[in-house]
């Protein structure tokens, strides 16, 4: 008999030991268990500066409990895509007309929830280092995107170099310039292509992500920029994109952190103007 009750005691602690080891997932599957897992969050990106951006803010999620994956995309078809497929938690690469436009094209449900960072448009040198000396004729390069050449038109006409129509707004085009007194001739070239075109003109307006890989510094290179209170400022910050609904704690954290003091250092320092913070 004291046998039997020996192993009966070991049978049912046995048993107990399986129990409690099924007890520890918390069978949520968010990741997170009294054990201290750390959330997933995987968010798409394009290189510069919203892949660099996330990599910066990556260990500051980690103290919040959160492990940020990063998935770099040199498209801005894809990241949405796979947003949509919920093969990412968010992305991070675009501003709202552009997401408002992608949406109705291609059916898709996403939203923007945290506003971060402008890219100002910036004229820059070429043959010409100064607007004190530009000339009768001279060439300024534009980018050829309506949204993009608006902007640029905008940005000349704050410099004092041109005038345009009011009513134009962000959809003006060189057909809406409505005084052009030094006679200059806009050169209407791919946005990308611009940097490398600067020996060939006297100036030329290049967006912010292309002016940080070409080298150039927003502060200390060009010679005016869109301000952070501009229209274009407002209308094309570059925001976290989810889907509509998901409204997951961990976007209350990134939030946060990415509207963190801490942020706005890391982006005036390493940008120098190109890169402007929206919050």
């Amino acid at each position: 008999m004291k046998k039997k009750g020996v192993l009966l005691l070991a049978v049912v602690l046995l048993i107990s030991l399986a129990f409690a080891g099924c007890g520890s997932d918390n069978g949520n599957g968010d990741g997170n268990d009294a054990g201290g897992d750390m959330v997933p969050m995987k968010i798409g990106a394009t290189p510069v500066p919203h892949y660099e951006i996330l990599e910066f803010v990556k260990p500051l999620l980690a103290e919040e409990g959160i492990e940020l994956e990063i998935q770099e995309f040199t498209d801005y078809v894809l990241p949405n895509m796979a947003l949509e497929n919920e093969e990412l938690d968010a992305n991070f690469f675009q501003h709202v007309p552009y997401l408002e436009d992608f949406n109705e094209k291609n059916d898709t449900d996403l939203s923007a929830i945290i506003p971060v960072h402008f890219e100002p448009l910036g004229l820059y040198p070429g043959q010409t280092a100064t607007l004190e000396e530009i000339q009768d004729g001279d060439k300024i390069a534009v980018p050829n995107d309506t949204t993009n050449e608006a902007r640029a038109l905008l940005l000349l006409q704050s410099a004092g170099l041109i005038e345009v129509d009011a009513n134009a707004g962000l959809q003006a085009t060189i057909r809406d310039i409505t005084s052009n007194p030094k006679n200059l001739e806009i050169v209407e070239l791919e946005a990308a292509q611009i940097p490398r075109a600067l020996p060939d003109v006297n100036f030329g307006v290049i967006n912010g992500n292309y002016a940080i890989e070409a080298g150039l510094s927003a502060g200390e290179d060009a010679l005016a920029s869109e301000d952070k209170d501009s229209l274009a400022a407002q209308t094309f910050a570059n925001v976290i994109v989810t889907r509509t609904g998901d409204d997951r704690e961990m976007f209350d954290v990134l939030k946060n952190i990415l509207q963190s003091e801490a942020v706005r250092e890391f982006l005036e320092d390493k940008y120098g103007g190109a890169v402007v913070p929206m919050f």
